[in-house]
């Protein structure tokens, strides 16, 4: 229950706000360091509190860094949640007054009895997304964990990397930088533990995960997760862009070729205006060929600005990584989500240029050598066509998820790291998130589908069959043990009846994540080994690693 233990606790408010027959919500009104935050009480044993702000844009400066919230001089109440702009099936929405979060709390949290914390970073190729879209977390909060979900900006807005002082790069990952400090600072009066703070997330929000492990920003998290996210990703990382903010003025009837002049003047365009004019322009769109322009960025040093990353994570060395333990894994049939739902022309005509991420082959881009060994590795001799679209398929879930997960997960061994526990989720229930919203038939899970296991998302109906339930128990449990634990198997069970070994030089087991829990070694080998010998052969064609071992 609720305590009141000084200042900073929390104290208990009698709603008016009146339920069903005449009953009355007993809701939270919590007393942090900003000022208090009246939140929501659920019949379901926790509170929650929406839309809770950390941080402030500058509307002269949209696309800069933002600064931390001042604070509220009255009460603050937290009912609502909101989105940053963004387009989704070609609708513009949200606001630019969105570095927000939702807190979720469970009772029997109070300042007597912290409970660790979870924040969770969303995906969404770091253009698309919001702290409510992989759906709510009772699921996790049944474990006496706190939940917490950010929002950050997106696409032009977070991630034009401009080498300038008033937009140097990553200002959304500056975002969350800014909402995990606010966690930190205030996060013990919901009754949460700033010690036991897990970070987790999926796709982008798994890579920003990644990034900040690796970043030059302090610690702010004892624990990570990182699900179908590697930082070493190619295509997902990019050197500055300069040209965004003027092809954005020109689309937009403005001419000019002084980058601060387009600045000031996109400031003064209506927010979904803007996000319209990006997606259609395909700097913020994601397709099965075309990966956004606006997404993190190597920043170049600029006196007085602290950068977020200035090297590939392949090269950073972080003291950090020595004292997290980290979860990472992927789907076991990732690219389907943009895949599966391609035309016969689409394969046809496959040009394997994804490989161009990474790799600098040379111009004769269909005769080069590096290309013709992918080609006959994943479909021999066969005419491009969709026969082979399982296998174009493949190449690109090895390429851009699996391989970069085996070679992050290796080289954070390499640097320290504390403890690497990898899986392979491979179930295909009721609730495989994308693969029920796309109504695919793809063999396994596909990307993001776990999420419909750890969330409750409203796509899915209420009533939960034996095996997916068996699976929300087990992931969950295995997710919370690691929050608590830094172990996701402390003890085994019959719920988890395998023991699940972190990963060490010499061996790289995993864990199997189907209808039974199975404990392997080496997921892909024999694709992940053409991928090693890959990355050596051509390693003085790498684009990113300065090492080239």
């Amino acid at each position: 229950m609720w305590q009141v233990i000084g200042m900073w606790s929390m104290v208990l408010l009698v709603s008016l706000c009146g339920l069903a027959q005449g009953l009355y919500r007993v809701d939270p009104l919590v007393s942090t360091k900003k000022g208090l935050i009246r939140g929501l009480q659920s019949n379901e044993g926790y509170a929650e509190f929406l839309g809770i702000p950390y941080a402030v844009v500058d509307k002269s400066n949209p696309f800069g860094p933002s600064v931390p919230h001042p604070g509220f001089d009255d009460i603050f109440e937290a009912y609502e949640t909101n989105m940053c702009p963004q387009v989704y099936n070609d609708l513009a929405f949200g606001t630019i007054d969105c570095l927000t979060m939702n807190i979720y709390v469970p009772s029997a949290a109070t300042t007597q009895n912290l409970l660790p914390v979870i924040v969770s970073i969303h995906g969404g190729a770091f253009v698309n997304g919001g702290a409510e879209t992989e759906g709510h977390p009772r699921f996790l909060l049944k474990h006496d964990v706190i939940v917490v979900k950010i929002n950050y900006r997106l696409g032009a807005y977070g991630f034009m990397c401009l080498d300038i002082p008033e937009v140097p790069g990553n200002q959304g990952l500056k975002d969350q930088v800014l909402a995990l400090r606010w966690i930190n600072d205030n996060i013990e009066a919901f009754g949460g533990d700033a010690g036991q703070i897990t970070v987790v997330g999926e796709s982008a929000g798994g890579m920003s995960v990644n990034f900040h492990l690796l970043s030059s920003y302090e610690s702010l998290f004892q624990r990570a997760i990182i699900q179908s996210g590697p930082a070493s990703s190619p295509g997902l990382i990019i050197d500055s862009n300069k040209t965004v903010p003027i092809e954005l003025a020109k689309a937009l009837d403005y001419e000019t070729e002084d980058i601060l002049e387009a600045l000031k003047y996109l400031a003064s365009v209506d927010v979904h205006t803007l996000v319209k004019v990006a997606h259609e322009l395909n700097i913020t769109s994601l397709t099965e060929t075309n990966f956004p322009s606006t997404v993190p960025c190597i920043e170049k040093a600029i006196e007085g600005i602290k950068p977020f990353m200035t090297n590939y994570p392949m090269n950073i060395n972080s003291p950090k990584v020595r004292n997290t333990p980290v979860i990472i894994g992927h789907a076991s049939n990732e690219m389907p989500f943009l895949y599966g739902l391609a035309d016969s022309d689409f394969f046809s005509n496959y040009d394997f240029s994804f490989i161009s991420n990474a790799f600098d082959l040379g111009y004769d881009w269909e005769d080069a050598r590096g290309i013709n060994d992918v080609k006959h590795f994943y479909i021999g001799d066969e005419q491009l066509n969709e026969n082979v679209a399982n296998e174009i398929t493949d190449f690109a879930s090895d390429f851009i998820f699996k391989h970069p997960t085996q070679r992050m997960a290796d080289r954070l061994l390499d640097i320290g790291a504390k403890s690497i526990y990898r899986y392979v989720f491979s179930y295909s229930g009721g609730r495989n998130w994308l693969k029920v919203l796309y109504n695919l038939n793809s063999t396994g899970a596909i990307h993001g589908d776990e999420l419909g296991y750890i969330f409750d998302q409203e796509i899915f109906s209420k009533v939960v069959t034996p095996e997916d339930q068996l699976m929300i128990d087990r992931i969950t449990t295995l997710w919370i043990n690691f929050v608590k634990y830094g172990d996701p198997t402390p003890t085994t069970s019959e719920l988890l009846p395998v023991k699940w070994q972190p990963i060490t030089k010499t061996s790289q087991p995993y864990l199997n994540l189907n209808s039974d829990l199975t404990f392997e070694a080496r997921p892909f080998h024999a694709r992940m080994a053409f991928w090693d010998l890959f990355y050596k052969l051509y390693r003085n064609q790498h684009k990113y690693e300065v090492s080239k071992k």
